[in-house]
């Protein structure tokens, strides 16, 4: 009996998936290159890149993610608006039709695994329609033929079942839409349809380690990670759009991971084995490393517009999503650690990109405010950043994740707070947004301000520096840094009128403070405490 036909063996005895016309199992990254140009996927680029299109959706779909609510998740999931329930029945009828779906189909199978320290990892199956997509996944996750190892038939405690072609029935199948991201938590079963937005592949995954890893003590992380040449090793937080990939990926650190990580009683690891940066109008002189990727083989770059004729990229174009994505392994990043593991981290930077141009270019925190703030996951949206948007909106996401956290936030907020103080952690808030005034009076934070910031704080250099508590918002401001001029530190005073500026910031914590209202429940009085000053009661 062949690997395959063993394969397909455990595929219809344990899933009912049989009757395929073919498995592509485990192939290499030229192969489903090859495979999705034979199949018209995709094109190819000027330089070799695969591009793909993925149609009506070019980002994820919150709305139609849900968790089976059973015996063993029930007490343990944080059910709401982000974690909806789907009961055991509908998920089982999803799967059916899913399986059904698929009978005389073509599915290309990648093993893989997600988490770089081997005692914490996750064994995962990808079974898509797709050879881009299986690409995606083979980019993304860690791929143990890079460590010498093969996966068993068996092995695998997660499978992706992804059939983005096949439309849910919400009249059937109780979803929202005709798409799906279902999570079986229990049966390590997930089921994604109706987009091909390939994001929804990887975040799925993360969700479930989310779920996961805390339940072990282990510190389950949306954000970048790097590491200097004395070991130092740093977190960045922040939502898209505020810099994390751009400031990770630095040529003086190595890079760890761009996005999800954990934090073990070994230290910090990444879940993954490659990037997924947002490129649109991104430059070779600003974001030389990531810009490479979009010229490299092996990247898979999605809704990137390009000539037809010329195939050559336009990556400032955003005539099909501001969400444009590359794909790559991060292997791609010189230096980067592969499998990207590192100690425990010296310094947390959590970024926020400030539309309102209020909040202080940099700052240090206390354990309660790094609790507060990565609890609230702030940043703003501007306008034409998403339909409807048309102007700055303040944009809270709980654990610079919210989509993805399937546990109450104090979980994952004491996590963090107990390793912060048994490991001397010091912590920064960075805003890479605007100053000077808000979006459309004021001016972006210059990227070479920030990155002279962020290299102090990690180098050390503001480790003596004095600070002003922002009357506002309780934050210590460092009076000066190297590289950065002293009235650039200063909000207020980068905005000709005062008045104007105060309006704007206190309009800004009570908006910190509602959106804590939320949390109130379960969360210590001194975090709820080390929010802004203004408008505390």
């Amino acid at each position: 009996m062949t690997t395959t036909a063993a394969l397909a063996q455990h595929l219809a005895s344990t899933l009912g998936l049989q009757n395929l016309q073919h498995i592509y199992w485990n192939q290499s990254s030229p192969v489903l290159y090859e495979q999705a140009l034979n199949r018209s996927e995709g094109k190819i680029s000027e330089n070799g890149v695969f591009v793909a299109y993925t149609g009506a959706f070019t980002g994820r779909a919150p709305n139609d993610k849900f968790i089976v609510d059973d015996a063993d998740s029930h007490d343990k999931v944080w059910w709401g608006k982000v974690n909806k329930a789907l009961t055991e029945a509908q998920f089982d009828r999803m799967l059916t039709d899913a399986l059904q779906f698929l009978d005389g189909k073509e599915v290309f199978v990648q093993d893989l695994l997600a988490g770089a320290n081997e005692a914490d990892e996750l064994p995962v199956r990808v079974i898509t329609q797709y050879a881009w997509h299986a690409l995606f996944a083979r980019n993304m996750f860690i791929r143990p033929d890079d460590l010498n190892r093969t996966l068993e038939v068996a092995e695998p405690r997660f499978t992706v079942i992804h059939v983005p072609d096949m439309l849910a029935d919400p009249a059937i199948h109780g979803t929202h839409s005709s798409a799906f991201v279902l999570l079986n938590l229990t049966r390590g079963l997930i089921l994604v349809g109706g987009t091909h937005y390939a994001g929804e592949i990887k975040k799925s995954i993360f969700s479930v380690l989310n779920y996961l890893l805390p339940q072990r003590g282990i510190m389950s992380m949306h954000a970048s990670a790097n590491v200097g040449k004395e070991g130092d090793v740093a977190i960045l937080f922040g939502l898209s759009g505020t810099g994390k990939t751009t400031l990770s990926a630095d040529p003086n650190r190595a890079l760890i991971g761009d996005d999800e990580h954990g934090w073990s009683d070994n230290g910090v690891f990444n879940l993954e084995g490659g990037c997924y940066a947002k490129v649109i109008n991104l430059s070779p002189e600003q974001e030389p490393l990531i810009y490479k990727t979009t010229q490299t083989f092996g990247t898979v770059l999605e809704n990137v517009v390009m000539d037809q004729a010329t195939r050559k990229l336009n990556l400032d174009d955003n005539s099909i999503t501001e969400n444009t994505r590359a794909s790559y392994p991060i292997t791609q990043i010189p230096g980067a650690l592969y499998p990207g593991k590192a100690g425990h981290p010296k310094h947390i930077i959590m970024l926020t990109c400030d539309a309102f141009g209020v909040l202080p270019p940099i700052s240090k925190l206390t354990t309660e405010q790094a609790m507060y703030h990565f609890i609230s996951g702030y940043t703003a949206k501007v306008a034409g950043t998403e339909k409807g948007v048309t102007e700055p909106t303040a944009t809270f996401s709980t654990c610079f994740g919210a989509p993805f956290m399937a546990l109450h936030p104090s979980v994952y907020a004491d996590l963090l707070g107990q390793k912060i103080n048994g490991h001397g952690v010091t912590c920064w808030l960075v805003n890479t947004g605007w100053t000077g005034g808000g979006y459309g009076v004021g001016k972006r934070m210059n990227i070479h301000h920030t990155r002279s910031m962020v290299n102090a704080a990690l180098n050390g250099e503001l480790d003596g520096v004095e600070t002003r508590t922002d009357p506002v918002f309780g934050l210590n401001i460092p009076v000066s840094c190297p590289g950065v001029p002293a009235e650039v530190l200063e909000p207020s005073s980068t905005w000709e009128n005062q008045a104007a500026y105060l309006d704007k910031a206190t309009q800004l914590a009570m908006s910190f403070h509602q959106n804590f209202t939320q949390y109130s429940d379960g969360i210590a009085e001194t975090i709820l405490a080390a929010g802004p000053v203004a408008g505390r009661t």
